[in-house]
This record gives structure tokens, sequence and C-alpha cells, in this order.
């Protein structure tokens, strides 16, 4: 989908077509104040110049997604709001409504779904499609399924999309980067080495920052040179499966099918806070903001009918580090408590003399509640957690 959680807003706004907007900073209905401002008046006929800009922004927050023109200034996904704010100060600021942004995630998907069902879930606002058996898919190359796709998403959500069509999903994934937004592009394996390998290696779908450095220290920069590159060379600087697979990989070769279903792997809650928070100083409420992530995260687990036996925690410092650290525990679980307890015993494997900006709690190794895997569960309380008796922080 293209720029999605700013494309809804701009259904409700559509005023802010053409303009720089910005979607983040926090979950507070921004907009309630203005729609009181201006009460009686319809949405769309709200004046442009009512909205916050990113240049009187203060806070924390970072940039879930940005319109095009906003990202004509260099603003992006994950982008802290204050750094975008120096990049586009006229930017407005939009906080994400979640339960609209869900909404408009389901109707697209079963858009999709009633036009070819073998679907694999990727996400919010991704989805792989496996059109091989859908009747005329392979007309002109798939191109005329897939504008299919876009007018029925259209004419039922009011949103675009743009689509990669490939003989795989790797190649489809960097496919559909090419014309966004509303955009379709159709690659062949003989496209390959024209049209993928002059990318930067970070356009494979699996090649993150770390590997980027190092594979710019060994000048290696687009994909192409990953693709010429001696592969026993490559395992021997990158290991064996990933050094294989990134070879591969630049090649375009993915065998990977089309899942429609998976079961999650884990599941984690973590908040940034408004300001740094020192583990004594802040004792009480990190202890409180703690406790609340892990009932979070128990809550998750109970709704969604799943136990875990890996429990962690996830620390981020004032410069920026991360830590991370988990224990796994001998009996699958989804209480509250327990996830409190085991993760405050984390806590004490990691260095908590300096500052916090970002606090998470993650459990995994999942099974289904109730299945042979979590054989001798033990049943979830409900008693409260008891922070002075964990003495976590």
């Amino acid at each position: 989908m293209d720029a999605f959680f700013a494309s809804v807003e701009l259904l409700r706004y559509p005023q802010l077509k053409g303009l720089p907007v910005v979607i983040g900073g926090g979950r507070r209905r921004v907009d309630e104040i203005i729609r009181e401002q201006y009460a009686g008046l319809p949405l769309s006929e709200i004046p442009a110049a009512a909205f916050p800009l990113l240049k009187d922004y203060v806070g924390r927050g970072v940039i879930t997604t940005a319109t095009y023109p906003a990202r004509q200034f260099g603003v992006g996904s994950a982008m802290g709001m204050m750094k975008a704010a120096k990049l586009c100060p006229q930017a407005i600021v939009l906080p994400v409504d979640f339960d609209e942004v869900r909404r408009y995630s389901r109707a697209f998907k079963e858009t999709i779904a009633e036009i070819a069902p073998l679907i694999e879930d990727r996400g919010i606002d991704e989805v792989y499609v496996d059109f091989t058996e859908v009747p005329g898919g392979q007309r002109e190359g798939g191109r005329v399924l897939a504008r299919l796709i876009q007018r029925a998403i259209v004419e039922r959500t009011g949103l675009t999309c743009s689509i990669g069509v490939a003989p795989n999903k790797l190649i489809a994934k960097m496919a559909s980067e090419f014309n966004k937004p509303n955009g379709i592009t159709v690659l062949y394996e003989a496209d390959v080495q024209a049209k993928i390998w002059p990318l930067p290696v970070r356009k494979i779908n699996g090649i993150g920052p770390k590997s980027e450095e190092k594979l710019l220290k060994l000048h290696l920069h687009t994909i192409g040179d990953i693709a010429k590159a001696d592969p026993e060379w490559l395992v021997d600087n990158f290991g064996k499966s990933y050094g294989a697979w990134m070879h591969e990989a630049a090649w375009g070769r993915d065998d990977r099918p089309v899942v429609t279903e998976s079961e999650p792997v884990s599941m984690s809650r973590e908040t940034t806070f408004d300001r740094d928070l020192h583990a004594v100083r802040d004792k009480a409420e990190l202890g409180a903001i703690f406790t609340d992530l892990c009932l979070q995260v128990a809550g998750d687990l109970q709704r969604k009918g799943y136990v875990g036996k890996t429990i962690g925690i996830k620390l981020r410092y004032d410069d920026f580090r991360t830590a991370t650290r988990d224990q796994t525990i001998e009996h699958f679980t989804a209480d509250g408590a327990t996830i409190r307890k085991v993760a405050g015993q984390c806590l004490k494997r990691v260095d908590l003399s300096r500052k916090l900006r970002l606090l998470g709690v993650r459990v995994g190794k999942l099974a289904r509640a109730g299945s042979e895997a979590a054989y001798a569960l033990p049943q979830p309380t409900a008693h409260a957690v008891n922070e002075q008796t964990l003495d976590l922080f």
C-alpha cells in the first residue's frame, strides 16, 4: 500500500492532499482538538492552516509514515520526529488512528482475496499474492490481474497500492518499490542483471544496516557486486547460511512459497519514554511501566490463544545503544505475574547505570494454548503483580 497510514488520513482530510504530511508522534488524537474548534464544519472543509506543524512538535516520537511530498525532503518511516522537523518543518503532523488503519487493512486484503485467494499476510500494509493458477492471471505477464486488483482496492477503499509481479517473492518485493505510488512493475528472471543488479545492496529484503556496512567495507556496493563475488568468499565473510543465501538472492533466486497460514513466533510490547528515565531515580515510574508492559503482553497472548516459554526484555539507552536479554522457562505461560518475574530476572543481567529511553518486553517460543506442545500448562491467574516483592528496578 502507498504511504498507508498517511493515505488513510487523507481520506478523512482530502484538503491535505499534495502537502507534506507525517503520521506519528503518539496515539493522542490531536485532530479532536481541531474538530472541536471547527465544530459543525465537515472534516474536508477544515482549513489546512488549522493543523499542527512538525516544526512545533516536541517529544520523542518517531514517524510511522509520510506522504510522498514529505519524503522529497528526506523524511521517512522510523525517523525521529525532532530530526524530521529539521528536514521538513512545514510538514503537517497527525497521530496514528490504529483502529481506522486496521479497518482499511482488513478491507484491502479482503478485496484481494476475492480476486486471488492465495495470500500471504506480511503485516498491516503488505501481502504476497500467488496468482499462478488464477484464471487470466498470466495475461500480459500478470499485468492485467495486477490492474484489476488496483482498481478493486481503489473502488472499495479509495486507496492506492503498488504491485510488483515476478517469478518469486524476492524479486516481487523489490519490483513493488520501483514505481511508487500506484505503479505496476513486471520483472522476469531475464531482467535480474539489467534491473536488479544496479540497485544498492540494501534493496535485497534481508540485508540490514549492519550487513550493508560490512558489504560496503568489502567494496560490494550493488546487488551485482554480490552476484559477481565468489560464493565461498561470501561464506567466509558472512557465514555458511547467510553468505550462501546472499549470493542466491543477488541472482534473484528464491524458492519460498506463498504461505497462507503462519503462526507468530513472538509477541511483544515496548514504549519510548517522553524523557530519559533512570533505574534508581525513577524506579517507581519505571516499575509501573514495566508491569504494564508485561500485563499487556500477557493480555495479547491470552486474547489470541497463545502461550510462550522464552521471556525477554529490550532496553535502549540514552546514547541509542540497545540491549536485549531473554530466559527460557520450563513451562509455557501466558500469566502476567510469571512474565513480570522472569523479565525482571533478565533485567538483572543488563547495565542499569545509564538512563533509558525505551523499554520493551517480549515472549517467544509460542504455542497454541491447550495444544500438545503446551501440555501441563499452568492456568493464567488473575492476581495482581506486586512490584515490591519482585524488586526489579
